[in-house]
């Protein structure tokens, strides 16, 4: 299997535009379920962005805030289409999916700032239609940095910030500077070429040392992980990111229960593979999210 590098910026632009043309072709997969998707432009903060929001059949017990992967330079909110549906059938709950700016054009800060104004959109009594409903931040791949990163800054709005429930993260990015498993990723780790993110994530935070790169909350790991929520992380054994989930993970349970998986003989992005395995973590997330809304709810 191949094991992918980043080597400049043409290249993320093409299969972004790839990726928004095949989705053109898959506009009957939310009506198969009996479900619509809405997009709005949200924001606080003087921040506007753009989220999908899929609502379930029936009264809504919960709402996930949905941060797609991508390396932070591809992939839209509509791309996790798959496992959102499968979200709001198996959970019973709202999802909405930020689109995010991308770091092909925009710097990573901007993208930050998108996701933490459309959480603090959500969490806010403003946001009438989910106003009591506990929230779950989900995100994958760089979708999982982009959610520990706007927990740490809820933390300047303690009110919004008891309102999250819970995090899953999928094989996050937690250290801007590549923690060891990056660094000395071997030849058969799948399907990041870990050594080469180094060299990319500088590409993502051009202008910064590493000294700056790992202050929180641009790398979350370094972060203050008081009065954070409950957490549920996965990582595959064969992927890079293995440190950064588990160190994260060590860190976070000081001040929650976290509970952490890592997942023998798989890749990374091993969610999104038509395999018995990945439908047994996907019922597993979402056993887990159940349980948060209803711990929630009281």
């Amino acid at each position: 299997m191949p094991r992918f590098k980043i080597r400049n910026r043409l290249t993320p632009i093409l299969i972004q535009a790839l990726l928004r043309s095949s989705q053109l072709l898959t506009g009957d997969k939310l009506r198969k379920h009996g479900l619509s998707a809405q997009t709005k432009v949200i924001g606080m903060g003087g921040v506007s962005v753009p989220v999908r929001i899929i609502r379930p059949q029936g009264e809504a017990q919960g709402v996930v805030l949905d941060i797609h992967g991508g390396g932070w330079i591809i992939g839209n909110a509509q791309m996790n289409d798959d496992l959102n549906i499968a979200m709001v059938k198996g959970c019973q709950v709202a999802v909405v999916s930020i689109d995010y700016r991308l770091a092909a054009t925009t710097p990573i800060e901007g993208l930050m700032e998108d996701c933490l104004s459309a959480a603090r959109w959500l969490l806010n009594d403003g946001c009438a239609e989910f106003a009591n409903l506990p929230v779950i931040l989900v995100g994958e791949s760089a979708g999982g940095h982009l959610a520990a990163a706007t927990i740490l800054a809820l933390k300047q709005w303690p009110e919004l910030l008891q309102r999250v429930s819970g995090a899953l993260l999928y094989y996050g990015v937690y250290d801007l500077t590549g923690t060891p498993s990056v660094r000395a990723a071997p030849s058969d780790t799948l399907l990041l070429h870990g050594p080469s993110m180094v060299e990319a994530l500088r590409m993502l935070t051009p202008g910064l040392s590493d000294q700056q790169r790992r202050l929180p909350p641009l790398s979350p790991l370094h972060g203050d992980f008081s009065d954070f929520p409950p957490a549920l992380m996965f990582v595959g054994e064969l992927g890079p990111l293995r440190d950064d989930t588990l160190y994260l993970a060590e860190r976070w349970t000081q001040a929650a229960p976290v509970d952490v998986q890592v997942l023998p003989e798989s890749p990374y992005g091993f969610i999104h593979f038509p395999t018995a395995f990945a439908n047994s973590v996907l019922t597993y997330s979402h056993k887990w999210i159940k349980a948060r809304i209803k711990t929630a709810a009281g």
